[in-house]
């Protein structure tokens, strides 16, 4: 069997057109299947392997069959043979030698056909598969992706695959990502992408195509409490507490305040924004669905800036949660996030300022911004505290580690990615987010604003205070009156609050 299998397939190489073919093709199976085998023992793990793998060496294969075609057709034309005439001469006689099954040469044409059938659809749906995982989005195209990669394992979605997002479900849907995915490839092999990455992807399937998924709909409503600490730039670093009740609410009557009424069913709210960019607003309109539709316009904006305003958007999940997955942080709340979670000792002293100084540190090459970074910190701490530098060199050198994730988490000068390249939209701590529409400028035909109301999405039940529920604790004698008074009132909006 194997004696006749090569000498069917050495009988193709009539020339060297098919020779090269012949060369190619089984040269690109051999190899396929090999690097298949390192892949599934665990030898090869390199998203760059598997495009090679899944890509090359099947683009390999078909071509050295076409070549072998070409051949076989350039010999025809050179001889003036029929292709019959061609086989009997080419094709050894025991090849063509028929019997009770017909001759070998139809079962070894049908067999290799078959053979080529299965390899092409195993490649193709193994290549899918491949192109669906989260460390080949991430990965295959490294200095172009780096920052999204890094920031989605560290997200909360990190289990999640990047196509449910990017590419969601049906054909349509697979169609367009792969076209997307061809553009990304010539992008990246010709140096014709941006940097940064530019902001917000308008090809991303509708949130309630995606998000609404995993986040039941029927569920957005309910209140949370949130709590963020700011630790102060004193030698203590000095902590300070904000805590909030978050109304989410759902839109659907008797859930109707919160920040989900936003995208309710029952609530259609529609925007222009200026390039469409999401950030400057233009217009906001509610279309209530038994009602007029209501429009605010922004007075703020320059004097002809949004005169052609791009086509209006219906608000979803993404327009406040513009950063789900790929979130890059504050340089301050990220040094507040790891003294929260004890990662910096608060007995050295100026941590936070120190902190905060070394990861605001710049530079183009990013092993230099590490020892950078790794120096701010060292070198202040064995300068200023010469004593207590020896008794505390395993805490400093652990700022020294976290300041360094910090800054590479965030900081990609090869893609020019620093600190706020990609605002984050959830709350209003930056000025953006939810003041893009509630804000004084954005007026009605009467003169009348989007409310800016603080308790409209949350009761504030501490506000940069010594304690974490300050609010709902008793007055202290010494309160003056604005803050007594500041203090009585969140305290009785947050019990409506709550039997709401």
């Amino acid at each position: 069997m194997h004696a006749g299998l090569f000498k069917f397939v050495h009988s193709l190489a009539v020339n060297t057109w098919s020779r090269l073919g012949t060369a190619l093709a089984t040269s690109s199976l051999v190899l396929f299947a090999g690097f298949e085998l390192m892949r599934i023992a665990g030898v090869l793990t390199s998203a760059y392997i598997g495009l090679v793998t899944y890509m090359a060496f099947p683009a390999l294969f078909i071509v050295g069959l076409a070549l072998i075609s070409i051949g076989w057709l350039v010999l025809r034309r050179g001889t003036g043979m029929t292709i019959r005439e061609l086989l009997t001469k080419n094709i050894p006689l025991e090849c063509r030698a028929s019997d009770f099954f017909g001759s070998r040469f139809i079962r070894m044409t049908v067999l290799l056909t078959a053979v080529n059938l299965l390899f092409l659809g195993g490649v193709s749906l193994r290549g899918a598969h491949l192109m669906e995982q989260p460390v080949f989005c991430g990965t295959a195209c490294h200095r172009v992706m780096n920052p999204e990669w890094t920031t989605y394992r560290l997200s909360p979605h990190a289990r999640v695959k990047c196509v449910e997002c990017h590419v969601g479900e049906g054909t349509r849907a697979l169609i367009d990502s792969k076209l997307n995915g061809l553009w990304q490839i010539i992008s990246a092999t010709f140096d014709l992408y941006e940097r940064p990455i530019p902001t917000p992807v308008r090809n991303l399937r509708p949130a309630r195509e995606t998000c609404e998924k995993c986040h039941w709909p029927d569920k957005f409503h309910g209140n949370r409490m949130r709590h963020f600490v700011n630790y102060g730039l004193d030698s203590a670093s000095t902590p300070r507490y904000t805590t909030l009740l978050m109304k989410i609410g759902s839109g659907r009557e008797g859930l109707d305040r919160g920040s989900h009424w936003h995208v309710a069913a029952r609530n259609r709210v529609v925007y222009s924004s200026v390039n469409d960019e999401r950030e400057a607003i233009i217009w906001v309109e509610v279309q209530p669905p038994d009602g007029e539709p209501h429009r605010f316009r922004n007075a703020g904006l320059p004097s002809g800036v949004g005169s052609d305003p791009p086509a209006p958007r219906v608000m979803d999940c993404v327009d406040c949660h513009n950063r789900a997955t790929h979130i890059y942080e504050d340089p301050e709340r990220a040094v507040d996030e790891r003294i929260r979670r004890g990662e910096l000792d608060l007995r050295l002293p100026f941590i936070k300022r120190r902190m905060l100084g070394a990861v605001l540190i710049g530079a183009d090459d990013p092993r230099a911004a590490m020892k950078n970074v790794a120096a701010h910190i060292r070198n202040y701490f064995r300068r200023d505290y010469v004593k207590l530098f020896p008794e505390f060199e395993a805490e400093i050198d652990r700022a020294v580690r976290t300041a360094q994730a910090i800054y590479a988490r965030n900081i990609h000068p090869r893609m020019k990615v620093g600190w706020g390249s990609y605002p984050n939209h959830l709350g209003h701590r930056s000025g953006g987010g939810c003041f893009r529409c509630h804000s004084s400028d954005m007026v009605d035909d009467k003169g009348e604003s989007v409310s800016m109301e603080c308790t409209l999405c949350h009761s504030i039940v501490a506000y940069d205070e010594d304690d974490p529920y300050k609010y709902l604790l008793p007055l202290e004698e010494d309160t003056s009156g604005i803050s007594r008074e500041m203090h009585r009132t969140l305290q009785r909006e947050f019990g409506r609050a709550m039997k709401d």
